[in-house]
């Protein structure tokens, strides 16, 4: 059965089919990727990660909380860590080191997932908006939430979220490795705080010859990345919230761009890739709070990758006078989440 009978406008619900979850990554075909790697010229990798415990503390998102880790335990309640077996076998040698973490997964360098947010749209008709994300895939149905329980207002609280359909893991199978393209967007700012329209971002890819294909995925590199690792952990609202470029997502001209170019994923080195909180538009209708979310993830299935150290491989494309790659960057495999750590690789 069908899940909508009407799309939102601008959307490509359905193009790929009915049932799609991939978005734009479909179109990250074989021949896109063996063109991926003839942009590799001598072999050079860069990581892509930021250390995954940065940007440090919860000044970024008061509902994110840097990575706890924890030694398993031994059914004495012994820490599992530096554990010598010879206490269980005086004969054993080895010892045995073995740990586990709770983290947020969109606390630092990630992926977003098309389940990572939604909207109130009337995808059935009825003249009433339901909650769905792309394709019509339904909230509390495809995306389903937690079961409260009672008890301190932390993790344990909300257990039991998945999503059924669209998460990450979907993304991971589909193994995300093609031609990235770098836009220097430092080169337009510096480390001042500045709202990138279409005519700054064209003007930048103008100058710096760049060219964005259907199935290229594009890394905006603002100097965000800088900012955080000079803070080592202990950063302060005023430079993370005040400093360096990012997109107005409000900009129709970028939206149509993201739409016409074929991309498959827009990454930043910065927070939301979009300014954030979005100015309101005037007026007293409903809109979008994050509207380049609403118009990739919900509307084009096209993921977002955020928080990517994008710094050192920057450098080095400007230096050799290039700004594509190969990029290898699939998310954890991790089923039924809304988002992921990454990794991610690029190859020059």
């Amino acid at each position: 059965m069908k899940r909508w009978t009407h799309r939102p406008p601008g959307s490509n619900w359905g193009d790929f089919g009915d049932d799609d979850e991939l978005g734009r990554i479909n179109l990250l075909t074989p021949e896109r990727v063996v063109a991926a790697v003839r942009e590799v010229q001598v072999g050079k990798v860069f990581c892509l990660s930021l250390p995954l415990d940065l940007p440090g503390g919860n000044v970024l998102n008061p509902r994110r909380h840097p990575p706890r880790t924890f030694a398993t335990a031994r059914g004495n309640g012994q820490a599992n860590f530096n554990f010598l077996l010879r206490l269980l076998d005086p004969r054993q040698i080895d010892m045995i080191s073995d740990d586990a973490v709770l983290m947020a997964l969109q606390y630092s360098t990630q992926w977003d997932s098309f389940a990572h947010v939604g909207a109130l749209f009337d995808a059935d008709g009825d003249g009433v908006p339901e909650p769905v994300y792309y394709n019509g895939f339904r909230a509390g149905e495809d995306v389903v939430t937690p079961a409260y329980r009672n008890g301190p207002v932390d993790w344990c609280c909300n257990e039991g979220v998945q999503a059924r359909k669209m998460g990450i893991e979907t993304m991971a199978a589909a193994c995300v490795q093609g031609r990235g393209v770098l836009i220097d967007l430092h080169a337009v700012a510096g480390r001042a705080r500045k709202v990138i329209g279409w005519d700054d971002l064209k003007a930048a890819m103008d100058s710096q010859g760049v060219v964005v294909e259907p199935g290229d995925m594009v890394c905006l590199w603002t100097g965000f990345d800088q900012v955080i690792l000079e803070q080592k952990g202990k950063p302060s609202a005023e430079s993370l919230h005040g400093s360096c470029a990012t997109l107005d997502g409000h900009d129709e001209r970028i939206q149509q761009w993201v739409t016409d170019s074929g991309m498959v994923a827009l990454i930043s080195d910065n927070y939301a890739v979009e300014q954030t909180p979005a100015v309101p538009p005037p007026g007293d209708g409903t809109y979008p709070a994050l509207p380049l979310h609403h118009h990739c993830l919900f509307k084009l299935g096209v993921h977002l990758g955020e928080l990517w150290y994008l710094g050192e491989l920057a450098a080095w494309l400007r230096a050799n006078g290039r700004n594509r790659f190969l990029l290898t960057a699939p998310p954890l495999r991790l089923p039924g989440a809304v988002g992921s750590p990454a990794t991610p690789v690029a190859t020059v």
